[in-house]
């Protein structure tokens, strides 16, 4: 299996046939929307930058879609328009699905929370995800994540915008995928509390991980204001780096 890290946390699956793109921000530099805080991080139109340059010789592969939200940080006008042209399957939540074939995406494919379907060849599950501490999750609205076991190919938990719950803890513990992605930079609004895992919960997920972890969601929107540096410093102090990517945009890891 090979990931691509493209930018936020829009990343790429390739297995030996097939090519998963996940959370699809494919706008230029300041395209998907106004900033997301006036006053607690400097205002920018995000992404705040642009696309790697190798992300459309990575992308212009995909055979398949998977998305874990509707955020335009995860799904933007470009990304819409990218699924659209090349008529790509579309995995989504079942309480997505409307939205997405209202915007004229081709959705093969709707997934339950904590049930077992059938998805190239292996199995996909819907794992729930709260978008946030306290109040905000809420109207942050539906989050789904998703742990993915293919054939001949390495297990993963997409754990997608989420805090550290008992949900995330069981498919930690219990489910042992063998690579976990945890969204990283600690997006914060400018009210209320953050939408992401705080730094301890953030190594916490690391801990918690039975084999590597690959951070992604960092440096690409205006209200995470965790870097891979710091993120790469306090992990190094829990004795934890060695076990976690921290991949740069367009980045391709190898398992």
């Amino acid at each position: 299996m090979k990931i691509s890290h493209i930018r936020n946390a829009t990343m790429v699956i390739e297995t030996k046939d097939k090519v998963i793109l996940v959370d699809p921000m494919l706008g230029e530099k300041g395209t998907a929307g106004p900033t997301f805080t006036l006053f607690r991080y400097k205002p920018q139109r995000n992404p705040i930058l642009d696309l790697p340059s190798n992300a459309n010789q990575v992308i212009e592969k995909t055979t398949h879609c998977l998305i874990t939200h509707l955020h335009p940080d995860h799904l933007d006008k470009d990304g819409e328009e990218f699924l659209r042209a090349k008529d790509i399957p579309v995995i989504c939540s079942v309480k997505d699905e409307a939205e997405l074939l209202k915007r004229g995406l081709n959705v093969t494919q709707v997934v339950k929370y904590w049930e077992s379907s059938p998805f190239l060849g292996g199995t996909i599950e819907g794992i729930p995800a709260v978008h946030g501490y306290g109040f905000i999750a809420k109207p942050m609205g539906n989050v789904m994540g998703f742990y993915i076991q293919l054939p001949d190919e390495q297990s993963i938990y997409l754990s997608a915008d989420t805090i550290y719950t008992d949900d995330v803890h069981k498919v930690l513990v219990e489910y042992q995928p063998q690579i976990s992605v945890v969204a990283s930079g600690r997006a914060q609004l400018d009210i209320f509390q953050p939408l992401l895992m705080k730094m301890e919960d953030i190594v916490k997920f690391v801990e918690n991980s039975p084999n590597k972890v690959i951070a992604n969601h960092l440096e690409a929107v205006n209200h995470c204001p965790i870097t891979r540096k710091e993120l790469s410093s306090e992990l190094s102090k829990k004795g934890l780096l060695e076990k976690t990517y921290i991949p740069e945009d367009g980045q391709m890891m190898e398992f």
